[in-house]
């Protein structure tokens, strides 16, 4: 049976040198790198010196004289007074007057937009309530007989079938569109 042996660890090398004491002749005492240290800064100190003293002892070039621009300020001369011109007084702003608000208590002769309307002509089956003029679009509801609706838009005519639709806004604040032909005017409901 084999036995397990622990593998060398590689960090060490087999040839490892013992380390050097100070005692020994080989190595220079540290006094000796302190001095040469000192002797490479002196020198380097002197090198710069007596470059500096060459540069600041050369003559300053030679700079031809500037004449100075003379810039004079003067102000612009004032202008004439003329004489103001007479303007005329001007009219008065017209006022606003406002357009009356339509008088809902009595019935126009005719449906007419701002004022109310009653459905009726359905036999009881009340009116249908469209999304737009058209028997095409969708409904939303149906307004009963005898249901007072606000006509706020219109008319409008549906081209194929030459009907007149009227835009209402029921009691339940639901609009859409209704065949004219089954609206009537109405007075607004008492207060």
């Amino acid at each position: 049976m084999a036995r397990y042996q622990v593998p060398p660890d590689p960090r060490k090398s087999n040839d490892e040198r013992p380390r050097r004491l100070r005692a020994d002749s080989q190595e220079p005492p540290p006094w000796r790198y302190l001095v040469l240290g000192v002797i490479v800064t002196v020198v380097s100190l002197i090198l710069a010196l007596a470059l500096a003293n060459a540069l600041l002892a050369r003559p300053p070039l030679e700079v031809a004289p500037v004449q100075p621009t003379l810039i004079i300020l003067t102000a612009p001369p004032s202008p004439v007074p003329s004489v103001t011109a007479v303007l005329p007084t001007p009219s008065p702003i017209p006022t606003f007057t406002p357009i009356p608000t339509p008088d809902t208590a009595q019935a126009p002769p005719e449906v007419t937009v701002g004022y109310y309307a009653l459905v009726a002509g359905t036999e009881g089956a009340g009116v249908t309530v469209r999304g737009g003029p058209s028997t095409s679009n969708a409904r939303i509801t149906v307004a009963d007989e005898g249901a007072l609706l606000v006509v706020i838009g219109g008319p409008q005519v549906d081209e194929p079938n030459s009907r007149i639709w009227w835009q209402v806004e029921l009691a339940d604040g639901t609009q859409g569109w209704v065949v004219g032909d089954f609206l009537q005017p109405a007075a607004a409901p008492p207060p």
